[in-house]
């Protein structure tokens, strides 16, 4: 069972997001907050396994919020639910460490998506968002500078982060490249250091941007 913490300042929204997540039968809101101060103390006291987080809250945005629980340590993915799909907010919820961003003007089923695949480990980005972001950043083909960052990795750390930009959980690429799951939580590791990323929503942009994507995926 996903373990979710919900936290929009408005209570309609907080009962639709909380209706969509019921109708997967793998998740289960466990708190529910209506600003970004008391979702980071609901996420230290229950320790689920995301947290969704709205980005305009009183008192402590989704995005500080966000980067509150990452440098807490408490193993929580951060999902961003919005209906802005604004460039600085993409970027900024995504340099704050979040692991995924979905609007709320999307299919509610991104929301599902994205859950499930940020409490897996996964990076997810509705396809809105990913189109902006790989547009913007990928310029529509490979960026040299990106190309260099990566040359320093081994073929198949370059092989994981190809997958990871793909979207697939670490269960996911264990079983495409052969491995037990242990050994490519210690690929995605070594990749973020040696990367200096945070997350593997950046780790993501950079294999687009270093045109790492398997095209079968």
């Amino acid at each position: 069972m996903i373990r979710v913490v919900l936290a929009d300042d408005e209570a309609i929204v907080r009962v639709g997001v909380r209706a969509v997540l019921a109708a997967a039968d793998d998740m289960l809101v466990v708190a529910e907050a209506d600003n970004g101060r008391s979702a980071v103390d609901l996420v230290l006291r229950h320790r689920p396994d995301v947290a969704v987080l709205d980005i305009r809250m009183p008192g402590l945005t989704g995005l500080d919020a966000a980067a509150e629980i990452r440098r807490a340590g408490s193993g929580t993915a951060t999902l961003i639910l919005t209906t802005f799909a604004e460039d600085s907010y993409i970027s900024r919820a995504l340099g704050e460490g979040a692991s995924g961003f979905v609007l709320k003007t999307g299919d509610p089923h991104e929301l599902i998506a994205g859950v499930r695949a940020v409490a897996a480990g996964a990076a997810y980005l509705s396809p809105l968002v990913a189109r902006r972001v790989v547009d913007h950043l990928s310029g529509g083909g490979p960026r040299l500078g990106a190309a260099e960052r990566v040359s320093g990795l081994t073929a198949r750390e370059r092989e994981v982060l190809g997958l990871v930009g793909a979207g697939l959980s670490n269960g996911e690429i264990a079983k495409r490249i052969h491995v037990v799951e242990g050994t490519v939580k210690v690929y995605v590791s070594a990749i973020l250091k040696r990367l200096d990323l945070r997350n593997r929503v950046q780790a993501a942009i950079v294999a687009y941007e270093a045109g790492l994507i398997p095209a079968e995926t």
